[in-house]
């Protein structure tokens, strides 16, 4: 006689406890091979400013431009957004729907708190004539910084898309794989951003 596991109300699914479920495998892995090819991306921006970087064309140096305070502050910004989706996925585990979604959207605020700041640094650099086209080291530290700032965009709409499935269709095997998956994406732009920080900014503070 067979018996059938009942998942009580508010629960997490069976299958994410388990992981033991072929469809989340697959939705896994194929989501760490698209991190890896984002991995390459961000290795070449690297490089690119690695080579780069030290080309000012007569123009002004990182020790001109950079504000280090404001960079250190909206770097805590996005590492306290990883700690509190930390937060919504052990909630997430727990079954309770109400509590991550509160996390969620405190995760979602400090994203958009990270880039409205990169915004205002991007657009006071314009504003002083410190824009891409002033030189190869500015032209590398845009396209390198914005392009994280872009995926850190896209990551918090993606953010809003779950929390209106969560909402509606509650932890569905479905949504927790899609939070898992977002958590992957949101704690790699998070150690991309470290890489950034020091590499762009506390190095460059040092040229």
């Amino acid at each position: 006689m067979s018996h059938s596991t009942v998942t009580a109300p508010g629960a997490a699914p069976e299958f994410y406890l388990k992981h033991e479920h072929h469809v989340e495998n697959g939705t896994m892995l194929g989501f760490w091979l698209y991190l890896m090819s984002d991995c390459l991306v961000f290795a070449m921006l690297f490089a690119m400013y690695g080579v780069l970087g030290g080309s000012y064309a007569a123009g002004p140096s990182p020790k001109d431009l950079f504000e280090l305070d404001v960079v250190a502050v909206n770097t805590a910004m996005l590492l306290f957004s990883s700690i509190t989706y930390g937060f919504a996925m052990l909630e997430m585990a727990r079954g309770r729907k109400q509590a991550t979604l509160i996390w969620l959207a405190i995760t979602g605020l400090f994203g958009a708190a990270f880039v409205g700041l990169e915004l205002k640094e991007f657009a006071h650099l314009i504003h002083e004539g410190a824009g891409p086209q002033r030189s190869a080291f500015l032209s590398s530290f845009f396209t390198l910084v914005g392009t994280h700032g872009l995926h850190v965009s896209f990551g918090i709409i993606w953010l809003i898309t779950l929390m209106v499935q969560v909402g509606k269709h509650g932890l569905t095997a479905a949504n927790c794989r899609r939070l898992s998956c977002l958590s992957l994406f949101w704690h790699f732009l998070d150690v991309v951003w470290i890489g950034v920080f020091t590499y762009v900014y506390l190095m460059g503070m040092l040229r």
